[in-house]
């Protein structure tokens, strides 16, 4: 397989020879939300099961492709669709994307998720602006070799949300007249959604959404030093809080009912990015 540097390489440069692009910002589009890519000026579209090394997302509402080109004025790489760790990839495998995006260019991403709701104040269709994250699970991208042209072997994680943007985001949510909210994303590997009793004890933590991914791909992008921001939908409220049953099928409809917000709130973003 070589090693990461070797792997991104190839990566990179089978992307390279199917567009002259050359992104600077990247996107990854969560559950419902890929109609983002959709709007991409004379897209170039690349399936990830073409791509050396790439993994192949499975998950109903994932697109599982990039897509390359001009949107809000900017030369945008986006994922239309995302790999979890849940899928049985390993950590490594499910953030290599966010490298191969680094290697090509990119210095910001914008990462997007379906989430659940632990906030009381939040509810189906709330839009919230990532401030922090907490990772618990006991796994970490970055666990093994360190190569060090990607980054440090202790990276400082104090910053991964970069907080001088977050607030140029919120004053464009504002002048929008879009109610973001803010707060902590809470990372569980899924697949099963969790219990009443994990939700509780994520709330205690700190947490105000809870999810099964972007938490990896944020270390890895502050690994390489890119500026991330993170947007989650709240797509209904969590085990113990929403007295109904989760599923699926609510995550994905609850996503495309928001979508006009959120495609204006993103476009704004990447507007001032």
């Amino acid at each position: 397989m070589g090693n990461l540097s070797d792997r991104m390489n190839e990566a990179k440069a089978f992307i390279e020879s199917k567009t002259d692009y050359k992104p600077t910002l990247g996107l990854i589009l969560g559950s419902g939300l890929g109609v983002i890519a959709d709007r991409i000026e004379a897209p170039v579209k690349i399936k990830y099961g073409e791509i050396p090394h790439f993994p192949v997302s499975t998950v109903e509402g994932h697109e599982g492709q990039f897509v390359i080109g001009k949107l809000m004025g900017k030369t945008v790489i986006a994922m239309q669709g995302r790999f979890h760790y849940y899928e049985g990839y390993s950590i490594q495998d499910i953030t290599f994307p966010v490298r191969v995006m680094k290697s090509l260019g990119v210095e910001h991403i914008i990462l997007t998720n379906a989430a659940g709701g632990l906030n009381p104040d939040f509810s189906g269709g709330t839009l919230m602006l990532i401030t922090d994250q907490i990772n618990i699970m006991g796994i970490s991208p970055l666990i093994g070799e360190n190569e060090s042209d990607l980054g440090p072997r202790f990276p400082d994680a104090s910053n991964i949300y970069d907080k001088t943007f977050n607030y140029k985001v919120i004053e464009e949510a504002r002048s929008l007249d879009i109610d973001l909210k803010e707060g902590v994303y809470f990372y569980f590997t899924g697949p099963a959604y969790e219990t009443p009793a994990e939700v509780r004890l994520a709330r205690l933590l700190g947490g105000d959404a809870v999810g099964m991914s972007t938490a990896p791909e944020a270390i890895v992008a502050a690994h390489m030093s890119m500026k991330v921001t993170g947007i989650s939908c709240i797509t209904n409220m969590a085990a113990g809080i929403q007295k109904t049953a989760l599923n699926h099928k609510e995550v994905v409809e609850t996503a495309n009912r928001v979508q006009s917000t959120f495609i204006k709130l993103v476009n704004r973003i990447i507007e001032i990015a």
